[in-house]
């Protein structure tokens, strides 16, 4: 009969233990997983500025281009007018 009562009661314990640790798990959980939504929103904060960073730099080369290549050519015709009037 004791045996009987001492496994009862152990099953018993470890029944209520098995809870407690399923919370704490449902909670490790939930922490984690706003743990990795807070990361990926950073990274995604970060990842946009840098593009947005290089998308300033390449349109600011792109018009940079765009005027040299203008004078180049602003040059190019007044090199051929100056030799038709030759």
């Amino acid at each position: 009969m004791k045996k009987l009562f001492l496994t009862i009661s152990v099953l018993s314990i470890l029944i209520a233990c098995q809870d407690k640790t399923k919370e704490k798990l449902e909670e490790a959980k939930d922490a984690v997983t706003e743990e990795v939504k807070a990361t990926v929103d950073s990274v995604k904060a970060k990842a946009e500025a840098k593009l947005d960073t290089l998308k300033d730099k390449a349109n600011a080369k792109i018009d940079s281009v765009k005027v040299k290549s203008a004078d180049k050519i602003e040059e190019a015709a007044k090199k051929l007018k100056e030799s038709v009037n030759k």
